[in-house]
Formats: C-alpha cells, sequence, structure tokens
C-alpha cells in the first residue's frame, strides 16, 4: 500500500524548498486578508456568531493540506454550502440559540463522515450524475435567494423566508421601516465594490501598476470597505442610529467543541448533511479541476471526498460550521502564486493570529457590509444567460435547468437540489434509454461505413449493418429490440443483419436477453445476426453464455470484414461464437 495516495502531502513536502516556500507565504499573506471579511460574512449568511466562520477556516485548512490533492484549492465555509446550513438548522432551533450552534456542529460532523466513507469507497464518480445545466441552475438560483435574504440587512429590516417568494413578501411588507444610516452604509458599499470588479483594475493598469498587482488590490476591495465603515460607524456613532454591527467578538483560537450525538437530531440532518456533502464535493472538484488543469497537474476526486471529509470533521470539533472548497477564494490563491497546499495551512496561522488579535476591531463592522460583501460575490454566481445558452444547443438540459431554478427560486434550497438531482438522473435515463442507431452503408473505394441517411454510400438490400451508438442495459434492451425487428420488417428481401457494436462497452444482464430474443426472432423469420467490432471486454463476458452458442451468424473483427463476406467481395473472414476457435474474435 502506497501511503502517498492516501496522504497526498507526502508527494510534495520532500520536495519543499525556500523558493516554494516565499510562494505559498506571499499567496497566504493575501488570501488571508481576502478570507478574514469572507469568513465573517459567511457565518451570518449561516446564521451563526461571526466568529464561526474565522474558526472554520482554521482546522479545516490545515487538516485538507494533509489529505487534500489539489495545490491551490482553498477550504472554507462558501455562499451555498452556509444558505443551506442556514436552511437545514434553522427548522430544528432558533437562531443564537446554544441548540442552533449545536446542530450546525452536528451537520459539519455529518458531512464530514458522509464524505470520508463515500471516499473510502471511491464513489467519486457520483457526481457525474449531476448534470452541468442543473448545478449551474442551482448555482444561479441559490446566488438570488442569497443577495435577496442579504437585502434586509442592506436597509435594515426585518424579514425572513426560505424561498424567494417568501423573502420578497416579507421584505415588501417592511419597507416602511428602513432605516437611512444603513441604507447608506449598504449601498455605497455594493456600488464601490461593483465598481472596483468592473473598473478598478483596467484603471490601476493604466496607471501603471503591473497587472498581476492591479488585480490582488481588485479582489482587496472588500478590506477597504470594512476597514472605511468599521471606522465611520465608531467615530460617528451610527451604532446609536440603528445601525446593526458585529459587535464583541470573543477573541481567542478556535475551542475544541464536541458535536452532540442524539440519534434524533441526526436523523433529522441527515438529508441536509448529504445534500450539503454532495453540492460542496461538486463545487470544490469543479474548481480544483479547473485550476489544476492551469498547471497541468491533477486531482484525484476520490481523494478529494478524504480530503473534505476530514476537513467538516476538523471543523465540527473546532467550532465550526460546513466547509467546502469556495471558487473566489481559490481562484485568489491561485492567482497569487500558491505551489502546495502549504499555503492553505499558512493561511490558517493568519487567521488564527487575527482571531487572536484583530477581533476588537471589527466590533464596530456595519453587518450591512457583511451583507453587501455577500451580495456582491453570490451575484458573480447567478448566469441567467446560460439559459439563454443552453436552450439553443438543448431544449431538455435548458427545461431541467429551468425546472431547478424555478423549483430553488419558489420552495427553498433542498428541494431545488433533490429536484436537480432527480432530473440528471432521468436525463441521463432518457438519453440511453433511446440509444442512437444507424443503417450505415460503406463509402465507396474506402473500409469506413457511414450514416445511410447523411452520406451517398453502397449498401445492399439484403445486406443491413446498424451501428450501435451506445452500451446495452436494461434501459434501453427492449429499444433495441424494437429497432432491429422495426429495420427487418422495413427490408423483405434482408437475409444479414450486422450489429456493429464499436461503441459498446456493457452489454448487462437484461441487454443479453434482449440479443437472445432478437437472434431467435430474426431465425424464425430468415434472417442471420451478425455481430461486428464487439470490444474485447463485452466479448469476454458473452463468451460462454447461450446467446453466444445459439448465434446464428459470425462475429467479425471489422465492419468492413463483414461487409466484405456478406456482401460477397471476399472470403469467409468471421468467427463463429465458441465454435471455430478456441477463442472470438474481437476488437
Amino acid at each position: 500500500m502506497d501511503p502517498k495516495r492516501y496522504l497526498p502531502i507526502l508527494q510534495w513536502l520532500p520536495g519543499y524548498g525556500r523558493a516554494t516556500l516565499g510562494s505559498d507565504l506571499l499567496a497566504a499573506v493575501i488570501v488571508t486578508i481576502m478570507l478574514i471579511p469572507q469568513s465573517l460574512a459567511y457565518a451570518m449568511l449561516a446564521g451563526l456568531p461571526p466568529e464561526v466562520g474565522l474558526y472554520a477556516s482554521i482546522a479545516p485548512l490545515v487538516v485538507y493540506a494533509v489529505f487534500g490533492t489539489s495545490r491551490t484549492l482553498a477550504v472554507g465555509p462558501v455562499a451555498v454550502v452556509s444558505l443551506m446550513t442556514a436552511a437545514a438548522v434553522g427548522q430544528l432551533a432558533p437562531q443564537g440559540s446554544p441548540e442552533y450552534l449545536g446542530a450546525a456542529l452536528v451537520l459539519a460532523l455529518m458531512s464530514g463522515l458522509i464524505l470520508t466513507l463515500m471516499g473510502a469507497a471511491r464513489l467519486g464518480f457520483l457526481a457525474n450524475f449531476l448534470s452541468h445545466p442543473v448545478i449551474s441552475g442551482f448555482i444561479t438560483a441559490t446566488g438570488l435567494i442569497i443577495a435577496a435574504g442579504q437585502l434586509k440587512h442592506v436597509l435594515g429590516v426585518e424579514a425572513a423566508g426560505h424561498n424567494l417568494v417568501e423573502l420578497g413578501a416579507s421584505l415588501a411588507t417592511s419597507l416602511g421601516g428602513v432605516n437611512a444610516p444603513t441604507l447608506v452604509i449598504g449601498v455605497g458599499v455594493l456600488a464601490f465594490l461593483y465598481a472596483a470588479r468592473r473598473w478598478l483594475k483596467g484603471g490601476l493598469v493604466k496607471l501603471g501598476v503591473p497587472a498581476r498587482p492591479a488585480d490582488m488590490l481588485t479582489k482587496a476591495a472588500p478590506i477597504l470597505a470594512v476597514a472605511m465603515t468599521t471606522l465611520a460607524t465608531w467615530w460617528l456613532g451610527l451604532d446609536e442610529l440603528g445601525v446593526a454591527v458585529v459587535g464583541e467578538v470573543p477573541a481567542g483560537l478556535p475551542p475544541l467543541t464536541l458535536p452532540g450525538f442524539d440519534s434524533g437530531l441526526w436523523s433529522q440532518l441527515f438529508v441536509a448533511a448529504l445534500l450539503i456533502s454532495v453540492i460542496g464535493f461538486v463545487e470544490s472538484v469543479s474548481v480544483g479541476q479547473t485550476l489544476a488543469a492551469k498547471r497541468r497537474q491533477r486531482i484525484d476526486p476520490d481523494q478529494e471526498l478524504v480530503g473534505l471529509g476530514t476537513s467538516n470533521i476538523a471543523a465540527s470539533f473546532t467550532g465550526g460550521m460546513p466547509v467546502t472548497g469556495g471558487f473566489a477564494r481559490s481562484v485568489v490563491n491561485f492567482d497569487a502564486g500558491a505551489e502546495t497546499p502549504a499555503a492553505g495551512a499558512f493561511t490558517a496561522v493568519g487567521i488564527a493570529a487575527a482571531a487572536l488579535l484583530l477581533t476588537p476591531l471589527i466590533a464596530y463592522l456595519p453587518i450591512a457590509t457583511l451583507a453587501a460583501t455577500i451580495i456582491v460575490a453570490v451575484l458573480s454566481l447567478v448566469d441567467i444567460a446560460a439559459i439563454k445558452r443552453t436552450w439553443a444547443y438543448s431544449r431538455c438540459d435548458a427545461a431541467a435547468m429551468l425546472a431547478t431554478i424555478l423549483v430553488t427560486l419558489g420552495h427553498g434550497v433542498e428541494s431545488g437540489i433533490l429536484a436537480g438531482v432527480t432530473l440528471s438522473l432521468a436525463l441521463h435515463l432518457y438519453y440511453t434509454s433511446r440509444p442512437h442507431s444507424a443503417v450505415v452503408g460503406r463509402v465507396p473505394g474506402t473500409e469506413h461505413f457511414r450514416n445511410v441517411q447523411r452520406h451517398a454510400v453502397e449498401t445492399d438490400e439484403r445486406l443491413a449493418i446498424l451501428r450501435v451508438d451506445e452500451s446495452l442495459y436494461f434501459a434501453n434492451a427492449r429499444y433495441l429490440e424494437d429497432t432491429v425487428m422495426a429495420l427487418a420488417t422495413r427490408q423483405p428481401s434482408l437475409e444479414h443483419i450486422v450489429l456493429a457494436c464499436q461503441a459498446v462497452n456493457v452489454i448487462d444482464a437484461s441487454a443479453l436477453e434482449s440479443l437472445e430474443v432478437i437472434n431467435a426472432r430474426l431465425k424464425d423469420a430468415g434472417v442471420t445476426m451478425h455481430l461486428a467490432e464487439v470490444k474485447g471486454p463485452v466479448m469476454d463476458r458473452l463468451y460462454n453464455t447461450d446467446f453466444c452458442r445459439e448465434l446464428t451468424g459470425q462475429v467479425y473483427l471489422s465492419t468492413y470484414d463483414a461487409w466484405q463476406t456478406l456482401h460477397g467481395d471476399g472470403g469467409e473472414r468471421g468467427t463463429v461464437c465458441g465454435k471455430s476457435v478456441d477463442r472470438p474474435a474481437s476488437a
């Protein structure tokens, strides 16, 4: 057993040098500056005390450096997972209560255990069952819900709701109580952050600032907003005018916490923990793979499950909340030049120092500033135009995407992701249950075969070659039967049917039974059934079956061999399955 497989830190730590240390330290400083306001904001989004966000950005980063495979992924609280945490825990306890915090710790522990067990079972492939349009639709919808949910802090009013409809109605009834100083701060920060994102980098470059420092300064704009509004609130006493502030934040390192083990609470949170695990994993792996590809590196999805799982377990025992790999912080970490996961560990040290020394400075930080930071961050994830692009390419995918958005907006986060998962699986079954197939003919003068409806090809009324473009399994077995028999019915003079199987990777038991039925029905109709280009692993499984022994025709190495033999242009080139040779021919 190779320990490097289970402890990826052993892959990069032996070669760690001074140059790499310098790059990682610089990246850690930049990401730490960014993470302080972001961690506070996402804790607030989850309905938790602000220091919980700092705690969740310390131990998980250290643990991920040991078990994670991405060199640049930055783990911590993220917007979507924070919203899902609030939605799940908010149904069980009021915000601010010890029970609420306890439930969040349990949620982090359960999510960590689920992810770790999935990694041990090598179930990383399950993320493939969530289609990209569904994930995109879910993120767009949750971004809109998060932004709408933060408007109450920008306006200085009370509002509640788990979906856009409830939030909209609640905000509408609260507009009469808008707090003017809060509104000025909130709108001002929104305008500043939007302008910084859109024009600051370009402006700095025009002034002669190199592109990379200009980009880093642009990403650090929230720090300036935090500093200025905190100073203004303290100097002008705006908290006495109704501006809500963070208040006193306990200084110190993350406490050791023990999540509760109440079976009733665990059962109530299980579905939410499972959904948070899946969504967090998909988001994290997507970001990790994108960044790794830019440096010609790779990540191991199964080990990423373990890395994220152990990070969540660490968060649960250090007063944190559910975490995953974040897009914005990971991109900043990458752009800042991080070379190894040690950059994340150094970032954890920086966050720990901030938790020890800087918390007294944020007592006057307006909550409206954090809300504006969240709104600007999540609206960058909203991609309404993707609906139009997807619709132009695939209406089925667009319908699934739109349904996910509408269910999430109208009913809530958990319902939305469940609808998305269901639609992803339904689409997969729909597409593969009606596999594309084509009757092909020979391109004149070549060994190539193409669809008779698309190309001018040679055909033979006594011979039909059906190319099957999908693996055969229970969902499409009957469809193949109908397709083959319909083909036999359309050609009264047909004597041979060849199934060209170059795209068939699997034939399950149901499909095998259908092949036996097809063979028998064609035999009764006086038509001989042949196979061509059967892949070796598929042929290995067919070799000792009744179908292989009873096949009326032959197995050909290539479609061209079948054409030469059955069209009458060549000699005998096939192999009767299991009769004339010890092993059947296969491609």
